[in-house]
């Protein structure tokens, strides 16, 4: 019998539930960070299922101004907990520094994603029922009105019609181009 055969159903469980988890954090992280609603149920469901673990952390991590610290070091924490436990199971040992910029590369490229379906959520939902309220709207639009009214600036008005969802999913898409792959560079380096 193969040694992946349960290897491989086992790093699926643990990459799921790390993800799911790193993603509400992040989330949490990134709601925070924008001013979003917090009695919002999105924000509340995200508040009460990260609360344990930042409260514990918010003891010995201050913030830095406005930046919730305690959420990024726990971010990093348990995606470099899962990166290690899914290398070990696949029997590849890494170092802490490749292990570091590995889970930081992986970091990057969720938060990306993140405003990536973000960006097309809203665009696609301005499509379909402009004007309409709702609690994943108002999240949408905390979360990805910074990029857009940042890029509104210089589009230049084009008779009712805004094209800065296409542009910024466009630098979204060139970031990561540009970013990840030093990233994934240098930690096999270091590796």
């Amino acid at each position: 019998m193969d040694s992946s055969y349960m290897t491989d159903p086992v790093i699926f469980v643990i990459d799921s539930l790390f993800s799911l988890y790193i993603l509400a954090v992040l989330l949490r992280f990134l709601l925070q960070w924008c001013g979003a609603n917090f009695y919002n149920p999105i924000s509340q469901f995200l508040v009460k299922i990260t609360h344990p673990p930042l409260r514990i952390l918010r003891r010995f991590v201050p913030p830095i101004g406005k930046i919730d610290t305690s959420s990024l070091v726990l971010v990093l924490s348990l995606q470099m907990l899962a990166d290690f436990s899914i290398l070990m199971l696949k029997g590849v040992s890494i170092g802490v520094g490749a292990l570091t910029i590995l889970s930081l590369t992986q970091l990057i490229s969720l938060l990306i994603n993140v405003f990536i379906y973000a960006v097309f959520a809203r665009a696609l939902l301005s499509w379909l029922n402009p004007g309409a309220f709702s609690s994943a709207s108002s999240i949408l639009y905390s979360l990805t009105e910074p990029l857009l009214s940042t890029c509104r600036k210089f589009i230049p008005d084009l008779g009712g019609i805004d094209l800065s969802p296409l542009a910024v999913l466009m630098l979204l898409q060139l970031a990561k181009m540009v970013i990840l792959p030093p990233l994934h560079q240098l930690a096999s380096l270091i590796g």
